[in-house]
């Protein structure tokens, strides 16, 4: 039987992939399911769905899935697990998103998994309450999910499928419930939105978050010996995460340049100070202009 603990630990600390594409289209409601799937291992699998990816621990003990999934993807996943594993063990650590792209527990609820978040982003949410729980937004019951029903506030240990696995809370960076997943036997780590792979990083001052915790988060990760997941896009290594690091520190150098001389946010935007990395970083939730105001703001409140 797998192994779980709730504890308090200090933060420390290419190989090809096999690309198994696994698309399967049905109906829930009226939405498609999609599911695309990375084997590193045939006990460690990373899911591609609409919202975002999901690293997946599966073998004897059951299945552990961090990440932010969709509800569409609930029922593929679910399949693909049980094609894996003979244990009913499902448990689900959701990292956290804004308000407006949150799909709950994504449905895992009612199939019996137990789903955990942290207690920062569970509450915006409605849950992790000293008395009784709000009612679902209307958007969450159109989807047929819950919120996660378990909270946690720094560590959990997860001991299954011979891999020790630790989510870490992090210091705040795109939000206070940022957590970084570290499957150590397999030298692989996920940070949520804090690495969001598709473009520049969120940093959301509404969910508490800053710029000093993004580079805080990812800077001790950038050596190439480690498999990155972003939150999505493809899984990559440390050396992606350097790059993208320098890219921020880069950034944000010049925009502190340009605030020293007095110059407004405007006058910064239009200076374009991330001109060379748009083809790469501008195609994300984050635009290129949106990404300097972060900065801006960020320094201006140091």
């Amino acid at each position: 039987m797998p192994t779980f603990v709730f504890r308090a630990l200090p933060v420390s600390h290419r190989t090809p992939l096999i690309p198994l594409i696994l698309v399967l289209v049905g109906t829930l409601g009226v939405a498609a399911q999609e599911a695309a799937v990375n084997e590193i291992s045939p006990n460690l699998l990373v899911f591609a769905t609409s919202t975002g990816n999901v690293v997946c621990s599966v073998g004897t003990d059951g299945a552990l899935l961090v990440g932010i999934p969709s509800a569409a993807s609930t029922p593929v996943i679910s399949k693909i697990l049980a094609s894996r594993t003979s244990s009913p063990v499902r448990i689900l650590v959701i990292a956290p998103q804004d308000l407006a792209h949150s799909e709950g527990d994504a449905g895992w609820g009612k199939r019996g998994a137990v789903v955990a978040m942290h207690e920062n982003a569970l509450r915006r949410l409605g849950g992790d309450t000293m008395g009784v729980l709000p009612a679902l937004s209307p958007e969450f019951v159109k989807l047929g999910v819950d919120r996660p029903r378990v909270a946690f506030s720094e560590v959990l240990a997860f001991d299954m499928n011979r891999e020790a696995i630790h989510v870490v809370h992090q210091k705040p960076g795109y939000s206070d419930a940022d957590a970084l997943a570290h499957f150590h036997a397999a030298k692989l780590v996920y940070f949520g939105e804090v690495f969001p792979g598709d473009g520049y990083p969120g940093i959301d001052p509404a969910q508490g978050g800053t710029l000093d915790g993004v580079l805080k988060t990812l800077e001790s990760w950038t050596s190439s010996s480690f498999k990155v997941v972003p939150a999505r896009g493809k899984v990559t290594d440390g050396s992606s995460l350097k790059e993208f690091v320098d890219m921020i520190v880069t950034v944000r150098d010049r925009v502190h340049r340009s605030m020293q001389s007095g110059k407004t946010d405007n006058q910064i935007v239009a200076e374009h100070p991330t001109a060379e990395f748009d083809e790469k970083w501008g195609r994300g939730r984050v635009s290129a202009d949106a990404f300097v105001r972060e900065i801006y703001a960020a320094l201006k409140g140091q």
